[in-house]
C-alpha cells in the first residue's frame, strides 16, 4: 500500500505512520462522541447504531462552518501545515463538545450545533491543505498515485479505529465518566500524530516563514537550506513570527500603513525602480510590500536587501546609502543563491504570502 521510498521525498514514511495513527484515534473518538450525542438527545443506541447515525449528524451547523472557513483559502496555501494542525484541533474541540453533551441535555441543540460548526471548519481546512502536503512528497510525477495510496491508508485505519471505538463504547466508555477519561487520551494521540505528520512533510513552496529561514541561513552561514532541512525548524503554531537573522522583515502590510507620507513612498519607488518590491525600515522591523505580479524570486531579492541593510548601523550612513550597499551585495550573491535554491527543490516561481496586501501602480 506504500509507495517505494525511492519514488518519494524524504519524510514520507514518517508522515504515513503518523497519518495512520491519526485516523485510527480520530475514528475511535468519533464513535464515542456520536454515542454521547444520542444519549443527550434521550436515545439509548447501541455502539453500532451510533456509528451509522454519525453520518447523519454531519449536516446543519457544519455547513455554516464550511462556508466561513472557505474564505481563508489564501492563508491555507501559505501555511498548509499550520492550518492542518488547526483543523484537527477544531475537529477534536467539536468532538469534545459532543462527548460532553449528556451533561447538559437541555442545551443539546446548542452544544451539538457548536460542535458541528467547529467540525465543518475543520473539514474544509483539512481538505484544502491535503494537496499541498501530498505534493511535497511527489518526486517522480507520481502525485495521483501518492494521493490514492494515502487515502487508502486513511480509509483502512479509519475502519480499524471505528472497530476499536465500538469496543470502547461497549465497555469502559459506556458511561460519561469513561468517555471523559478515554476521550482526552485519544485526542492527545490524534493531535500529536498530526503534528508529527506535518513536521515530516518537506513543503517546497516559499512563504514568509520559509523565505526568512532561507535568507537567515544564507546570510549567517552561507548555507542554502533544502525543504527537508527546514521542516523540523518551522514554527507551526506561530508561523508569522519575525525572524531576527533575516532582517526582521514583515510582508504584506497595507501600503498606506507602511508609507504614511507620500514623500517616503516616492523615495522608496525611486530607490529600486526596476524591482517589484518596496522596502521601508522603521521601528523594530523592516516592511516589504510586493507588487501584484511579484514571484518568489522577487521576494527573495527584496528580502536579501532587507537582511543586508539590517547588518549596517543607521548612524554610520544615511538610509539611502545603506540600501544602496545592501542592493549591491544582493546583486552579487543572488544568481548563485537562486540557482542553488532551485537545485535544492524549491519552487521559486511564486511567493505565497497568504492574505498579505500587494501594490499596483
Amino acid at each position: 500500500m506504500l509507495l517505494a521510498l525511492s519514488s518519494v521525498n524524504e519524510g514520507y514514511l514518517t508522515y504515513t505512520r503518523f497519518r495512520a495513527l491519526q485516523h485510527f484515534s480520530s475514528a475511535a473518538l468519533s464513535v464515542l462522541s456520536t454515542q454521547s450525542l444520542l444519549f443527550a438527545a434521550g436515545l439509548r443506541p447501541t455502539p453500532a447504531q451510533a456509528t451509522a447515525v454519525s453520518w447523519v449528524l454531519k449536516d446543519g451547523m457544519q455547513h455554516a462552518g464550511k462556508l466561513i472557513c472557505s474564505k481563508m483559502g489564501a492563508s491555507m496555501d501559505s501555511e498548509p501545515k499550520s492550518w492542518r494542525i488547526l483543523a484537527d484541533i477544531l475537529y477534536d474541540l467539536g468532538t469534545g463538545l459532543e462527548v460532553l453533551s449528556p451533561l447538559c441535555p437541555q442545551l443539546f441543540l446548542e452544544v451539538a450545533g457548536l460542535g458541528n460548526f467547529a467540525k465543518g471548519m475543520a473539514v474544509v481546512a483539512a481538505r484544502a491543505t491535503r494537496l499541498p502536503i501530498y505534493s511535497s512528497f511527489a518526486k517522480e510525477g507520481n502525485l495521483s498515485d501518492l494521493f490514492a495510496k494515502g487515502e487508502a491508508i486513511s480509509t483502512l485505519f479509519n475502519v480499524v479505529g471505528l472497530g476499536v471505538g465500538i469496543q470502547l463504547a461497549s465497555t469502559i466508555c459506556s458511561s460519561i465518566q469513561g468517555k471523559m477519561i478515554v476521550g482526552p487520551l485519544l485526542s492527545a494521540v490524534h493531535i500529536y500524530s498530526v503534528s508529527q505528520e506535518m513536521r515530516a512533510a518537506p513543503v517546497n513552496t516559499l512563504n514568509p516563514q520559509r523565505m526568512g529561514m532561507i535568507v537567515a541561513d544564507f546570510v549567517k552561514n552561507g548555507r542554502v537550506s533544502s525543504p527537508a532541512d527546514l521542516r523540523y525548524r518551522e514554527n507551526l503554531l506561530f508561523p508569522n513570527q519575525i525572524i531576527e537573522d533575516a532582517g526582521r522583515v514583515k510582508v504584506g502590510r497595507l501600503l498606506r500603513k507602511v508609507f504614511r507620507k507620500p514623500s517616503k513612498l516616492k523615495v522608496a519607488r525611486t530607490m529600486f525602480p526596476i524591482e517589484k518590491f518596496l522596502i521601508n525600515r522603521e521601528g523594530n522591523w523592516t516592511d516589504m510590500v510586493l507588487e501584484h505580479s511579484a514571484t518568489g524570486e522577487d521576494a527573495l531579492r527584496g528580502w536579501l536587501v532587507a537582511a543586508y541593510a539590517s547588518m549596517e548601523k543607521l548612524d554610520s550612513a544615511s538610509d539611502e546609502e545603506i540600501m544602496s550597499k545592501a542592493y549591491e551585495k544582493m546583486e552579487a550573491v543572488y544568481p548563485t543563491l537562486i540557482s542553488q535554491l532551485q537545485r535544492r527543490g524549491w519552487y521559486t516561481d511564486r511567493f505565497l504570502d497568504g492574505n498579505g496586501c500587494r501594490f499596483s501602480f
